[in-house]
């Protein structure tokens, strides 16, 4: 672009940007009403139009201003600048929303005035886009017809013969070594892990306050005796208990009286065991209070439907039973019928063995008749190669004589022109040389800075150097505080859950007591009720099993014979 250009796009662009909020005023209505179906990356053109139109068409003229909107699309243009130029627009909600912003005498001496003032001329340029759109025509577009053409090949050059290699260039003077500071780390990274560790030590002070809890030796007893053991630390017997703040696990261990085998509790199981327990209570206790109130035992129904499902179960293993003799059966069937297959197959082979043997029979007959005519014809050849080879050494000769005078010839191109190529070489070097005391000559170079002044850019919230350390120092202080403020909430949650965990521990323990107890009792009464007698097995099972007997037997039997 030229001077003018330049000065106009970059003052279109500042006007758009200062102007924005009234812009975007007319931009969003005329999306809403005559733009719906118009493309949302075209609003930065609309708002171009409007600002050339409020504020440029005065100075621009409308001869230019014409010839923007005509160099775009047609129809776009035509229903952007009708729904902007209508009277009832301009003079109702437009002039409203503007003097929002800005003062409404301002608004119509300078703006809306002026606008209607042009709105006559600016109707003939949107009658002539009317037009424009009615006489267009669509042109079809016929397809071409490809006229294949020949390719154009590159006549291959003569080699020519390789000059040698260049003079050495001087080798240039040792360079300073890079200074260690470069590869040195920063030193903020090791304040920053300064400040890692100290917090981590911090946090690992505030979990110790539970680890040197120990049991009385009566608690001790009085555990074991209700069927439960919780050991805390400094016990290997019985494991550990470890209560830490939600970011670490807690583990518990915990030990039963009944097969003392140890369990290791996290948060999670501990609140999910107690949830557990509590709904299994509250269940008992409705079944309770059902009952005073008169409801039936349901221990009868359950007993019944305890029987059946057990004759179920053994009808079902029964069932299952028999398929698998079923498919033992079918298995061995199988086998018998894969070695019968065998045999076949061997019959098969022994006949096609000898129909090879008299096939290769007759090739062996056929391929020493081929080589006896070749023979014959080789021979023939030899005595035609002996007269070759005369006119081959007369051809030699006479090519070594080319040869000959064509590397005198190229002697002598080489030698001029590696002449040529040391003299240009030479004034390579000269000319480097030239530029080598060029660049080592010292330039001096002095730049004095004050911290305390302002860099003088014209942005908002400029501010100096000092300035912004001090502000950095308190952004600092507050985001200290916040962090202080954070950790002693997070305690507070700490402890809170650990003193949930430690009721659910004991709830826990009480109701765990209880179920071994229960448990131990019914394991009694089921040994009693068990009865010593096996069902005897089913006539289908016996009957397959006396069938697959028979088929293994015949079946080894026909290996045998194989």
């Amino acid at each position: 672009l030229n001077v003018t250009e330049e000065k106009f796009v970059l003052d279109t662009l500042a006007g758009c940007t200062e102007y924005k909020s009234i812009l975007d005023v007319v931009v969003n209505a005329f999306y809403v009403q005559d733009g719906r179906y118009c493309p949302i990356s075209e609003r930065n053109l609309y708002l171009v139009i409007c600002y050339l139109a409020t504020f440029q068409l005065e100075e621009i003229g409308l001869q230019r201003f014409s010839r923007i909107v005509k160099s775009l699309d047609a129809a776009k243009m035509q229903q952007f600048l009708r729904f902007f130029f209508n009277d009832l627009h301009l003079n109702t909600w437009i002039k409203d929303e503007w003097s929002h912003f800005y003062d409404s005498v301002y608004v119509k001496e300078n703006w809306i005035d002026p606008l209607l003032r042009w709105q006559p001329k600016v109707q003939q340029l949107i009658e002539k886009l009317t037009d424009k759109l009615s006489n267009c025509t669509t042109t079809v577009k016929t397809s071409r017809v490809t006229q294949p053409k020949e390719f154009h090949l590159t006549v291959p050059k003569p080699r020519a013969i390789a000059p040698p290699p260049p003079a050495p260039l001087p080798v240039l003077p040792k360079r300073q070594p890079v200074p260690p500071s470069i590869h040195k780390p920063p030193k903020e990274r090791k304040q920053l892990e300064e400040i890692k560790t100290k917090n981590i030590q911090k946090a690992k002070a505030n979990t110790n306050q539970f680890r040197c809890a120990t049991i009385k030796p009566e608690k001790k007893e009085s555990s074991q005796a209700e069927g439960i053991l919780v050991v805390f630390t400094q016990n290997p017997c019985f494991g550990q208990f470890t209560v830490m703040s939600p970011n670490y696990v807690c583990n518990i261990f915990i030990s039963a009286s009944i097969d003392n085998i140890p369990i290791k509790l996290n948060t999670a199981a501990i609140l999910r065991e107690g949830a557990l327990y509590q709904r299994k209570l509250e269940e008992e206790l409705k079944r309770i209070e059902n009952l005073q109130q008169g409801a039936g035992d349901l221990s009868e129904f359950l007993e019944w439907q305890k029987q059946m499902r057990g004759k179920d179960l053994e009808e079902q293993l029964t069932e299952t039973e028999c398929r698998r003799l079923q498919g033992k059966l079918s298995y061995e069937e199988a086998v018998l019928a894969h070695q019968n297959v065998i045999q076949e197959n061997k019959k098969k082979a022994d006949l096609l063995r000898e129909e090879k043997a008299e096939l290769m029979h007759l090739y062996a007959e056929k391929r020493l008749q081929e080589q006896k005519e070749m023979k014959e014809l080789v021979e023939q050849v030899m005595e035609g190669h002996k007269n070759v080879k005369q006119v081959k050494a007369k051809t030699q000769e006479y090519k070594q004589q080319i040869v000959q005078q064509v590397c005198e010839e190229s002697g002598e191109l080489l030698r001029q022109a590696l002449e040529e190529k040391e003299e240009e070489n030479r004034k390579r070097y000269e000319l480097i040389q030239q530029v080598r005391a060029i660049e080592s000559t010292p330039s001096i170079r002095h730049k004095f800075v004050d911290l305390t002044e302002t860099g003088g850019h014209g942005l908002f919230g400029e501010m100096s150097v000092v300035e912004l350390r001090e502000r950095l120092a308190l952004l600092k202080e507050a985001q200290k505080a916040a962090e202080e403020e954070k950790r002693d909430q997070i305690i507070h949650e700490k402890q809170a859950k650990e003193q949930l965990i430690l009721d659910k521990l004991d709830q826990i323990s009480q109701f765990r007591a209880e179920l071994g107890q229960a448990a131990a009792l019914k394991l009694e009464e089921k040994k009693k009720s068990q009865s010593g007698e096996r069902p005897t097995k089913d006539e289908r099972i016996l009957h397959l099993q006396k069938k697959i007997v028979e088929k293994t037997m015949e079946r080894k039997k026909q290996a045998g014979l194989l």
